[in-house]
């Protein structure tokens, strides 16, 4: 009998052996075995003559999966580098990717691809047999004839209406069904929807061709409407030539994906191209998935968790909006999507390409230090569109009403009046941020998080944005009983209620998490913004990158201040790349655009590097800071968490964590624990440990000692704790 080595989804960092009895399961592929009370899918890494367990103690699997594709060997070199690399159990990591059917105990296969094809009879009789009068089936008839099979998508591109045609010839004798069990490669062909590069886009490019298929990662630093798509379009056109490659193309957030879908279907319409994000039902998932592992989709296109993606042939890697925090898992794996694409492409040998209008601090020093290759888009890509013109409102002198300054309700009404469209920016959904009490300042808490509740006028709720609790909005105060309970601030919603009181004439669409639950909501929204049937957009960060509005000329921005002087080192950046991407939705067209910024702090030098639009020298000023203070990316960081719904074991998890370090940390820095900025956090008490090491190689040495003894503490049994390498929250 063959010992088989497998991994399973457990907390533990180590592997399981169980006996084979003849089922032939391979390294890669699934398997159904016995743990403790409970069966459990597991990935079989190895087959072994022998374990270090006893003969008797070894339970055989109960079922393999031996039909299905094993998962490839360098997925399973990746996987197991993030292991490493992030420090976390290598079954929890492998199965932590998996589609979630593939995590249950039934086959997993894609359904059967139906093909149609011309008869022998068909070929004998000929088109000639056809009516002349029956013009769709000698459409059909000349189709089928120039091509072996054709499926039903490829149908419905010759004519909608082919069915009943079909079912005709069919009935005579002339069509037959046949399964594809092959995957169908289509070439690329010239599309209607190519356009034309600028001598910047087409430069760009051409470095990366002329730098051949080998590793390389390319920073492309465009302004935003620079026509950085555009670029990634044409670079996959030329590296998808060559017939079975495939690539993929990561962006940070679901409301992206639907606009650039449509896009890339204009663009390849004889390509597969699949989508993978968390909208998407478990069966959509898993055929995706399937389809990119067995090289059917020539072009995956995917949020954070597709980085994993097994691919048969990669030829390429994109990574749309490298900067953007959503690339950062906040639980499990904490990973970043950006970074270990960069990993898949050396592991691979193949080119990766970074794009942002305002690229990551990391980034941009290392396209400095000449370990990324920059390439630089400084003009828009519609040659009459120039950039928003950048102006701050000192609301010191101009105090907004409402939330909102009459500098800015008067710009909106003069776009009211060309017929243009507005945005009003604010990072804040809801109606209102606090519920204060006028008589004794009680201001309505979360009681599972250090945070306030939110208050949603409409619904009568109070919400915590954190951790999801929501209550009734008390009708007096629970301190001294006041019934003048106030909403202080503005969210979303009120904005939406202000600008329809003082612009009753104006179509207002707001746009955040709740207005945009259901699953179709961001692809609708764009419609009617194109259709020219929203004259004013409200909107949080949900549309601030990658859309493209023509019409849209005013681009206002509400309360930005607290993020200027935020104890988070990265809140400057983070800002400004916020404001700078809502700024590029304004005037990318002939239409010229406008930015107005409301804010107590005018003189700021964020504002000064935005009017100039100069993110150069606000990201080297930034980059001198830091270099100074020895922040990343002059340091390298790790952070130990642990939470309770008690603090007590908290603390002692974190004494104990910090002695243990102590005893090897000559080449590190371990900082004394401290309280997080949200202390409590759904109804968990938290603490954190900061680590810090001159080179990546000391920190990981110090971090594979280190973390093994944290495991076998007493006290971590009491705690949940994690390790979050290269952190991003603090």
């Amino acid at each position: 009998m063959t010992i088989l080595r497998v991994a399973l989804d457990v907390p533990l960092a180590r592997l399981f052996d169980y006996l084979d009895t003849g089922s032939g399961v391979q390294p890669g592929q699934r398997v159904l075995v016995p743990f403790g009370r409970r069966q459990m899918i597991g990935i079989v890494m190895g087959r072994h003559a022998s374990s270090d367990m006893p003969d008797a103690k070894l339970k055989p699997i109960d079922r393999a999966f031996v039909d299905e594709n094993p998962l490839p060997a360098p997925t399973l070199k990746l996987l197991k580098f993030c292991s490493d690399y992030y420090h976390y159990p290598f079954g929890q990591t492998l199965l932590g990717v998996l589609p979630p059917r593939l995590r249950e105990g039934e086959p997993a296969a894609l359904p059967v691809n139906m093909g149609f094809r011309l008869t022998p009879l068909a070929m004998t009789e000929g088109i000639e047999s056809v009516p002349k009068r029956a013009a769709l089936q000698r459409t059909l008839f000349e189709a089928l004839q120039q091509s072996p099979i054709l499926t039903q998508a490829m149908l419905t591109r010759i004519t909608p209406g082919w069915r009943p045609a079909l079912k005709q010839m069919i009935a005579k004798g002339w069509v037959e069904h046949v399964a594809i069990t092959a995957p169908l490669s289509s070439p690329i062909a010239p599309s209607p929807a190519t356009q034309m590069l600028n001598s910047e886009q087409q430069q760009a490019l051409q470095n990366m061709l002329d730098a051949g298929p080998d590793f390389n990662v390319w920073l492309l630093y465009g302004i935003t409407g620079s026509g950085k798509t555009e670029v990634y379009m044409h670079l996959l056109e030329a590296m998808l030539q060559t017939p079975e490659r495939q690539a993929l193309v990561l962006v940070p957030e679901i409301n992206l994906t639907p606009q650039l879908e449509s896009r890339f279907r204009a663009r390849f319409p004889g390509l597969s191209i699949v989508m993978l994000h968390s909208q998407m039902n478990e069966s959509e998932r898993l055929h995706g998935w399937l389809r990119a592992q067995n090289g059917e989709a020539r072009i995956v296109i995917g949020t954070r968790l597709s980085v994993f993606t097994p691919l048969k042939n990669p030829a390429v890697i994109i990574v749309d909006e490298e900067h953007d925090s959503s690339y950062k898992q906040q639980d499990g794996m904490r990973y970043s999507a950006r970074d270990v694409a960069i990993m898949r492409s050396k592991m691979a040998n193949i080119p990766v390409l970074l794009g942002s209008a305002t690229p990551s601090l990391e980034s941009w020093h290392n396209a400095q230090e000449g370990r990324y290759r920059l390439l630089t888009l400084s003009q828009r890509a519609v040659s009459s569109a120039a950039l928003p013109d950048i102006h701050t409102i000192d609301t010191r002198i101009v105090r907004p009403e409402d939330g909102v300054s009459d500098v800015l309700l008067k710009s909106m009404e003069s776009r009211l009046e060309r017929g243009e469209q507005s945005l009003l920016f604010i990072n804040r959904r809801g109606y209102s941020p606090v519920l204060l009490c006028s008589a004794c300042a009680w201001v309505a808490p979360c009681t599972r998080c250090s945070a306030r509740l939110v208050v949603h006028l409409r619904q009568r709720r109070l919400r915590c944005h954190h951790c999801g609790h929501e209550q009734r909005i008390p009708p007096q105060c629970p301190s001294c009983g006041n019934p003048d309970l106030h909403p202080t601030g503005h969210g979303t919603q009120r904005l939406e209620e202000v600008l329809a009181q003082r612009l009753p004439n104006a179509r207002i669409l707001r746009v955040d998490r709740d207005s945009m639950r259901r699953k179709h909501a961001i692809k609708e929204m764009t419609a009617q913004v194109h259709a020219n049937e929203v004259d004013i957009l409200v909107g949080t960060q949900m549309l601030a990158k990658g859309h493209d509005f023509p019409n849209l000329t005013l681009v206002g921005v509400i309360d930005t201040d607290s993020a200027l002087f935020s104890p988070d080192f990265r809140a400057a950046e983070r800002l400004f790349a916020q404001l700078m991407q809502v700024a590029g939705r304004a005037g990318r067209a002939e239409k010229p655009g406008v930015v107005l910024i409301q804010t107590n702090f005018p003189d700021h030098p964020l504002f000064h590097a935005l009017h100039r639009h100069d993110f150069a020298e606000f990201a080297n000023s930034l980059l001198d800071e830091r270099r100074m203070a020895h922040f990343p990316p002059y340091c390298h960081e790790a952070l130990l968490r642990a939470e309770a719904t008690d603090y007590a074991p908290v603390r002692a998890f974190m004494g104990k964590a910090q002695g243990l370090a102590r005893d090897f940390s000559q080449h590190v820095t371990v900082y004394d624990p401290v309280r997080p900025q949200m202390e409590r956090l759904k109804g968990m008490e938290r603490e954190q440990v900061l680590i810090q090491a001159d080179t990546r190689k000391s920190l990981q040495q110090f971090l594979q000692a280190w973390v093994p003894l944290l495991r076998d503490l007493p006290q971590a049994n009491k705690v949940r704790w994690s390790i979050d390498v290269d952190p991003s929250e603090y």
